[in-house]
């Protein structure tokens, strides 16, 4: 699966494990568990696969984020990304990585 950052930050801290916005500091386990995840992902061929993890809890989101999909990073903090097809196969997915959130706030 293809995956692409949204955000600045989350490509930092994905390829150096920290970032120097104040507001987007998470504690070093936090970290290691979102980088990975990224890579699980990565490694995948498409979001289906996520289904064979039990412990991310993939799920596609209602409400007002009906458009995204997320897996967790642990039991407080998610990934939030969009699906998207690439050249109609279902093989690849790119992964839009939207936020790295408490959705418990």
């Amino acid at each position: 699966m293809e995956i692409v950052f949204d955000k600045t930050y989350l490509r930092d801290i994905y390829q150096t494990g920290q970032c120097n916005d104040k507001k987007h500091r998470y504690q070093p386990n936090i970290i290691r568990k979102y980088i990975d995840t990224i890579n699980l992902m990565k490694r995948l061929h498409n979001v289906t696969g996520l289904r064979q993890y039990n412990s991310l809890r993939y799920e596609k989101l209602k409400g007002d984020k009906a458009e995204l999909s997320s897996v967790r990073v642990n039991d407080q903090y998610r990934i939030e990304f969009k699906e998207y097809m690439k050249d109609g196969e279902t093989i690849a997915t790119i992964c839009n990585i939207i936020e790295l959130s408490n959705h418990y706030k």
